[in-house]
């Protein structure tokens, strides 16, 4: 387990140490609240409707969504997949991966997307997940998780020199004993996944439910090379225990049922920025993981850190998404890609005003090209989500919609974006689904 987390503790120390300072020099400092610390640190997800959910568009009557480019079918693999599930037939399972940055390290934003899409067309297993928290934050809905032992090694402080930080980024490395446990709200899935590391001088893993043990997986081999190991769970199943010996690297578990439906895996990274998939990870070992998952959709949703560096987003940016981009697709050539925009970021100004970054319009403008360039979809989260200005309302809404730093959403807010997000989806498989109404009686008089 790694030690005290001294770096972060000083940091908050000196937080509330300025704000006490500001406070004793100026009399007509109000302070903080403790309802705004709590604004700040509450990343729980919370299933807050916020507005009533409109009816779905049905084919006949279709509805153009124009905060959703689909750029001539981009997204058609998905809607053929999502289509079949909605039909329920055999096997029909859509499986969706959404990379993120910090917005959605808690879950929020695809937790409410997930539990939207699964209430309709069907829950198929709470997908991936990381066995450990790398951040105090990390979570996934209706996964709890306890551990120890581990050492843990996100992406984002890439500081293992091989890359292979596995599908979620992390990787959780023992070299004596580490264990985790995690219990599960659902206790009906019937399959789980491990992924780890097979490496020279691999250790083993334990893998048990209660007293039952499910399973010995030895990871030693004589070149690094990702492994999966699939155990049979029985319903009801409530409990896992993960438990490794000797030199150990795990990645993550995945969930899933055999029931047709949505698996939808939230894999955000604290601290993110898209130079992680498209330099960090290593290139082979990242594809294996990919392919590994079979989906039908990969949303990349990066952009809130980058929008802080007007240089950087000015110079730099577009090439890292290209090459993101090249990575997804040579490790994917039929899955539909979704470049997702992030929403609205902002600072306070002089006399208080609360204002939208310069950057993040001209962020989203080479997200939207880029699509376009390379035949992603784009999702327009910044203007479906109310443009600029957006932090500014949701700050001064009831109830509050964003946190004091004008970046990450409250649960509340993030219902308001991870909803949007399913009601573009499925408009758009309404429009694929009148497209494709519309083109068999054509095909039918050319025969």
């Amino acid at each position: 387990m790694r030690s005290f987390p001294y770096r972060p503790a000083l940091a908050i120390l000196t937080f509330v140490a300025l704000v006490a300072l500001a406070g004793w020099v100026r009399k007509d400092f109000r302070g903080l609240s403790p309802a705004l610390f709590a604004s700040v640190i509450d990343f729980r997800p919370a299933r807050v409707v916020v507005e009533p959910m409109p009816e779905p568009v049905r084919p006949g009557k279709f509805t153009a969504v124009p905060d959703l480019e689909d750029n001539a079918g981009a997204l058609d693999h998905f809607y053929q997949a999502l289509w079949r599930t909605e039909r329920k037939e055999p096997g029909a399972i859509t499986r969706i991966l959404h990379y993120g940055d910090s917005p959605t390290t808690a879950d929020l934003i695809t937790g409410d997307a997930r539990a939207l899409l699964q209430a309709r067309f069907g829950d198929s297993g709470h997908g991936f997940t990381l066995i450990a928290k790398p951040w105090a934050w990390y979570e996934h809905w209706g996964v709890k998780l306890s551990a120890s032992g581990w050492d843990i090694h996100p992406a984002t402080h890439p500081d293992l020199k091989d890359g292979m930080y596995g599908l979620g980024g992390v990787a959780f490395l023992s070299r004596g004993s580490a264990r985790s446990r995690i219990v599960l709200r659902d206790k009906g899935h019937t399959r789980l996944e491990v992924s780890y590391l097979s490496q020279p001088e691999g250790g083993e893993i334990i893998v048990s439910t209660g007293e039952l043990r499910l399973g010995r997986i030895d990871t030693s081999a004589y070149v690094k090379q990702p492994g999966f190991t699939v155990f049979d769970l029985h319903p009801p199943t409530g409990e896992l225990e993960i438990e490794a010996t000797g030199q150990v690297r795990v990645f993550g578990i995945t969930l899933e049922k055999e029931t047709p439906g949505v698996v939808y895996d939230s894999l955000g990274m604290n601290g993110a920025f898209t130079t992680v998939p498209a330099r960090t990870f290593n290139e082979k070992q990242w594809a294996e993981q990919l392919q590994r998952r079979k989906p039908d959709l990969v949303i990349l949703n990066y952009g809130t850190n980058e929008s802080g560096f007007s240089a950087y987003v000015g110079n730099w940016y577009e090439q890292e998404l290209r090459l993101a981009l090249r990575r997804l697709r040579a490790a994917l050539p039929e899955c539909s890609l979704l470049i997702m925009s992030p929403i609205d970021r902002a600072e306070r100004v002089a006399g208080g005003e609360i204002r939208t970054l310069a950057s993040i319009p001209k962020l989203v403008a080479i997200q939207e090209r880029v699509a376009r360039d390379t035949g992603c979809g784009f999702y327009n989260a910044f203007e479906a989500t109310g443009g600029e200005g957006t932090m500014a309302r949701w700050y001064e809404a009831r109830p509050r919609l964003v946190s004091a730093d004008f970046i990450h959403t409250t649960p509340a807010g993030a219902h308001q974006v991870g909803e949007r997000l399913y009601q573009r989806l499925c408009q758009g498989l309404n429009e694929y689904k009148f497209r494709r109404s519309t083109q068999r009686p054509a095909l039918a008089r050319r025969k």
